[in-house]
């Protein structure tokens, strides 16, 4: 399929569980905050806007451990080292839960300031306390999850790992209603349900590795830390922990901006947030299943598949965000008004979404490049795109434009910061294209040194 199938088959072959499997990990948010805004209370829902850079704090963890953990794993399994692959999974997912437990103990101790930190403002602080320090005392659950999911599909059980995802998240839709109404628990009872739902989750997946239904076992034993494994496990691992970790700076940030206007502000950017990161993660999924596709063209010398792969990439990405565009356009009011029925709520919460959904046509472009360049090797553009829309553009414009501008301003910055990672995309994109555009040589019949000096050019 990779060397010769169909273009189109191949992608949407490759594409469809990530789709899933992203979309899924954005339920959780969307979940909570929609049955949270049942509430009818503004400070209530704008606590979760507050607790989202936990929650992808954590995650970013999770990933940092599960992603490089896989790296390490699935080529360990290549050159036959199945003991030593399950060495890396052991070691990296108990860590993983060790520094999930201390953060935990660290976060539900410091609960308070943490949350100043991130933007509560007096009236939020309460609510906020309620639900966060429920999340944070279970985030060992959600980031060993990932990390488990991660080494899971990295001996090539996808459809076990996106089950654990799925199972956690119909789950949490299910205890929601049940915890936050059924037994009067309100915003406790919405943290609570996202706990077990993840802790089920990570049950899943781990059960998989203990029982050993698959090529890796996970067992005490197994756990053997290293500065060579941690190494090899985090040089992949760290750049995904970064780019998360200046997600959450920047919607902190967001946040805290946005206190300076109210609590219907804050809200409001957390119900775009959540909204804008469904369509987000679409995009990403697809442009996860043209990275194998894209890898393995170049390695074998079909640059024609390459560009076939990336082009596909982009209009299937792009339409997928005008579509979303034009959706959160048309009907941002009343997908608003289905979390909250706070006028001021709506009324921003709609403005947000229109202008914040502008970019994700830009976003398809720049995310397809993105994955590209980590397909073909090209380490030092992957790392710039993946820093800069979060990171060196959207932060400044944040505080440019919402200074010139005020709570204006900060809807524009994110349209304004997708703009300009789409242009430095194309100029970074540039060379790659002209590369590939070259008469592609086979394979074999040049020597070691003649192969890296060929890359290098």
């Amino acid at each position: 399929m990779l060397e010769s199938g169909d273009l189109k088959r191949t992608l949407l072959t490759l594409a469809i569980p990530g789709v899933v499997s992203m979309l899924v990990n954005a339920v959780y948010n969307v979940v909570d905050t929609l049955f949270i805004g049942m509430l009818h209370d503004t400070a209530a829902l704008g606590a979760t806007a507050i607790i989202f850079p936990i929650f992808l704090l954590t995650g970013a963890i999770g990933l940092a451990f599960g992603m490089g953990a896989a790296s390490v794993v699935s080529r360990r399994l290549g050159e036959k080292k199945r003991e030593e692959a399950s060495r890396v999974a052991t070691t990296a997912i108990l860590t993983t839960f060790c520094v999930g437990v201390v953060m935990a103990i660290i976060g539900f101790s410091f609960a308070t300031p943490l949350l100043r930190l991130l933007g509560a403002t007096d009236t939020i602080l309460s609510a906020a306390k309620s639900y966060g320090r429920i999340i944070i005392a279970g985030s060992f659950f959600q980031m060993t999850a990932m990390c488990a999911n991660n080494v899971i599909r990295a001996e090539g059980a996808a459809k076990r790992a996106s089950l654990a995802m799925i199972i956690g998240a119909v789950t949490n839709m299910v205890l929601d209603p049940i915890f936050i109404f059924g037994l009067g628990l309100g915003i406790r009872g919405a943290a609570i349900a996202t706990i077990a739902s993840q802790a089920l989750g990570a049950l899943i997946g781990l059960e998989f590795l203990i029982r050993r239904r698959g090529v890796l076992s996970l067992s005490l034993k197994l756990f053997s830390p290293s500065l060579r494994r941690y190494l090899d496990i985090m040089t992949i691992g760290t750049p995904t922990f970064i780019q998360q970790l200046l997600v959450s700076v920047a919607i902190s940030l967001q946040n805290g901006i946005a206190g300076q206007y109210g609590d219907a502000a804050v809200a409001s950017m957390g119900v775009m947030g959540r909204l804008l990161s469904l369509a987000m993660m679409a995009i990403f999924g697809l442009g996860q299943g043209m990275q194998p596709l894209a890898g393995y063209a170049y390695g074998a010398g079909r640059n024609d598949r390459v560009k076939g792969a990336l082009n596909l990439t982009i209009l299937w990405g792009c339409c997928l965000g005008l579509i979303a565009a034009l959706g959160f356009g048309f009907l941002a009011a009343p997908i608003v008004r289905l979390f909250s029925r706070d006028p001021q709520v709506i009324e921003i919460g709609a403005k947000a979404l229109r202008l914040a959904s502008l970019g994700l046509p830009l976003v398809a472009f720049f995310n397809a490049f993105r994955i590209l360049f980590q397909a073909l090797g090209r380490g030092r553009p992957a790392i710039i795109l993946a820093l800069a829309r979060q990171g060196f553009i959207l932060i400044p414009c944040m505080l440019l434009l919402s200074r010139l501008f005020g709570l204006t301003g900060l809807l524009v910055s994110i349209p304004v910061a997708d703009t300009i990672t789409a242009a430095l995309t194309a100029f970074l994109g540039g060379s790659v294209i002209t590369s590939l555009k070259k008469q592609p040589y086979p394979r074999g019949t040049l020597t070691p040194a003649e192969l890296d000096a060929h890359e290098q050019r």
